[in-house]
């Protein structure tokens, strides 16, 4: 589901699976954020026609509600450049639950997840565009009792919807463990799962564990400094035949809340290359840049 309709998953193509088209991440949470929209487009849709030029169709945006998530905007933005864009329900747990809304703190997880739905079924506010995903995040072990809630109602909105979940959680394995355990208990499976920062993670058997039992592994800090700790992520995932569950992306931001620009080409211009020195195929590359997205965001219900 992209912000202009439903698309075949085919029609994706080399997709990133992971960016902030743009963001006030770092500012006060606002429902309906106050973009100076002429600056920002003059920023963002050359930025778009460089990363669409170097091959990219598909852009996952993963800015949640409440630090800048912007339905209408972002349908002109992918009207204009030509690139699918997706969005997302969910809310924001990291950061000490700055971003939580406060109805949030007053509600079950079946309350919040009937939210998230109603999103689905009837676009996000009056704006007719639906989501594409499902956003969480958090950032504890073991979670708060505000991110159990969020990923309850994230697995309740998984069932009812079929929106795959992707879940900010980085290096805390116990967390990734506990939000597998719940899923398996409820009946989603674990295929519905994206564990989003797992880049993040040093001990990569926790990643093969993931893996094994069917999550999505996102590797989506891919940059200069990364690099050498991604490939060997990679070929340990190889090595267990697990790139069938990889996504690759560079958590960018092509207008931050300051106005700059934190840039989502790296994958393209310098790790596939890299990754074709080290014995990658193009089958094995397409895999993870294009088969996998549309496989992971593919909706079976509507």
């Amino acid at each position: 589901m992209t912000v202009t309709g439903p698309v075949k998953p085919e029609r994706l193509g080399f997709t990133l699976p992971h960016e902030h088209v743009m963001s006030t991440f770092g500012a006060d949470p606002a429902r309906y954020p106050d973009y100076p929209v002429e600056r920002l487009l003059a920023q963002v849709l050359p930025y778009l026609a460089r990363v669409k030029a170097l091959g990219v169709n598909a852009l996952a945006d993963c800015t949640a509600a409440f630090f800048g998530r912007h339905p209408e905007l972002l349908k002109r933005i992918s009207l204009e450049s030509g690139m699918l864009l997706l969005t997302n329900t969910g809310y924001y747990a990291a950061r000490k639950h700055r971003y939580v809304p406060a109805h949030a703190f007053q509600e079950s997880a079946e309350q919040i997840a009937a939210r998230w739905v109603r999103e689905w079924r009837d676009g996000i506010d009056e704006t007719g565009v639906r989501p594409g995903f499902i956003k969480i995040a958090v950032e504890q072990e073991p979670l708060s009792e505000m991110e159990s809630r969020l990923v309850q109602a994230a697995i309740l909105t998984h069932l009812q919807t079929g929106l795959v979940i992707q879940t900010h959680t980085g290096d805390y394995p116990a967390a990734a463990r506990q939000i597998m355990d719940w899923m398996e208990q409820k009946g989603a499976p674990v295929s519905g799962w994206i564990w989003v920062h797992a880049h993040a993670v040093e001990d990569t058997t926790h990643l093969l564990e993931a893996a094994r039992r069917g999550a999505w592994i996102s590797l989506d800090g891919v940059n200069a400094e990364r690099e050498q700790h991604i490939l060997q992520q990679l070929l340990a995932l190889r090595a267990a035949n697990f790139l069938g569950q990889v996504l690759l992306s560079h958590d960018g931001d092509s207008f931050t809340v300051d106005g700059g620009l934190r840039p989502y080409e790296y994958l393209m211009t310098d790790f596939i290359p890299m990754l074709k020195r080290e014995g990658f195929s193009a089958a094995e590359i397409g895999r993870m840049t294009v088969e996998n997205p549309a496989r992971a965001f593919s909706i079976e219900r509507d």
